[in-house]
């Protein structure tokens, strides 16, 4: 099975209040995140994730990374929180290991049957083949983007904190996206 998912901020105490989360703490915060993921992701199912991962360092991401299921794609982004972890030369030789991959390239476009689908952290307002059906998937707004057409925050926000599934992706746009 193929995921998405955005914006867990995994020890980030403040996004608590920012973002109006139902939690007492970070680690409450990430227990029941990290319990959730696994609910959905089983181990060999992979997981396209468009970032904001930690505002932490390495040591942070490998605790919370470790817990996790599934082989993960992680986006590239040097310049928003995941840069801590990101350029810390340990996180280099993850992407040989699996199940972690980085995706080099901050926008990713996948042919999914039956529409294309692009990906990246920020809603855009227009993509590739946009007109054509295509579907772009993105993170970053917590639920305070509302863009039209074939577009889909899959950030926790918006999602109860669980990943979602292509299925779940297919099933919003043919029903809530009319």
């Amino acid at each position: 099975m193929i995921f998405f998912s955005s914006d867990h901020h995994f020890g980030h105490e403040n996004v608590i209040e920012y973002c109006n989360r139902p939690f007492s703490s970070s680690v409450e915060m990430d227990e029941t995140m990290i319990e959730r993921w696994n609910e959905r992701v089983m181990p060999g199912d992979t997981v396209y994730y468009l970032g904001d991962f930690t505002l932490n360092d390495f040591p942070k991401f490998n605790d919370i990374f470790t817990k996790l299921n599934g082989n993960i794609y992680f986006m590239k982004m040097p310049f928003h929180h995941d840069r801590r972890w990101q350029s810390d030369k340990r996180a280099s030789f993850l992407s040989y290991m699996p199940p972690l991959h980085v995706l080099e390239n901050v926008y990713q476009f996948m042919f999914d049957d039956p529409k294309p689908l692009v990906l990246c952290h920020y809603p855009i307002a227009e993509w590739d083949r946009k007109h054509y059906g295509s579907i772009h998937l993105h993170g970053h707004s917590h639920g305070n983007y509302s863009g039209t057409g074939m577009i889909l925050d899959v950030g926790v926000d918006n999602h109860n904190f669980y990943p979602i599934s292509i299925n779940d992706v297919k099933w919003f746009m043919e029903n809530e996206n009319v």
